[in-house]
């Protein structure tokens, strides 16, 4: 019964370690990203992200060149595939080559890490995988490896600016997956509804001492 309330339950994110020195370099912000078990705050670096830069950056039509909903569906596709540890290490963990971080993961053990990490990697394969093969590797080179968009488009030999309309198609797909939206759709306002015993009435006291039945 433990276990099955500690998978339901979203991975606690460790606080980054971030020292004055390295904290002048960096651009950092708080973010909230909307996760299958509510909310969760997390620390990024604005400078880091690519997805971060475009958000920020207009075109001349004066709009963001990716929308709010697309940035924060790229953050969390970058959130789970962080979790399920799916970055190649670029050096050998010498310490103990066959542990599992428990505490990155968020769970109490190697067991409760190896759900939290199989719970991120499947969410990973659901959302690339309503993305689409045309997409999916575009995302996760933009969302996950952080590769700017003049690189992709030099490895890929693509015209100038077409990665930028690429990778707008590729988010609007993974926000649409999310169940975002750059738009609230349904009735601005709705009827005013009570519930009362038969024998009570609804009164509002309107300033002037006048009752309104």
């Amino acid at each position: 019964m433990s276990r099955l309330r500690a998978a339901a339950r979203a991975p606690e994110a460790a606080a980054p370690e971030i020292d004055g020195f390295r904290g002048r370099h960096l651009a950092l912000a708080q973010r909230q990203i909307v996760t299958e078990f509510g909310r969760a705050g997390v620390t990024v670096d604005e400078a880091e992200s690519p997805l971060a830069w475009l958000a920020r950056r207009r075109g001349r039509n004066g709009r963001t060149l990716i929308e709010a909903h697309q940035l924060q569906a790229g953050e969390r596709l970058r959130m789970d595939f962080t979790l399920a540890h799916l970055m190649p290490r670029t050096s050998s963990n010498w310490t103990n080559p066959v542990a599992i971080d428990s505490d990155a993961c968020g769970g109490r053990d190697a067991a409760g890490a190896t759900e939290a990490m199989v719970a991120a990697r499947q969410r990973v394969h659901l959302a690339l995988d309503a993305a689409g093969p045309e997409f999916s590797g575009l995302l996760l080179d933009v969302c996950c490896f952080l590769k700017g968009l003049e690189d992709i488009e030099r490895e890929r030999a693509w015209p100038p600016r077409t990665a930028k309309v690429v990778l707008q198609l590729g988010l609007e797909r993974l926000a649409r997956h999310y169940g975002y939206a750059g738009e609230t759709r349904g009735r601005a306002r709705a009827p005013l509804r009570t519930w009362l015993a038969a024998d009570v009435e609804f009164v509002v006291e309107v300033t002037g001492g006048i009752d309104v039945t």
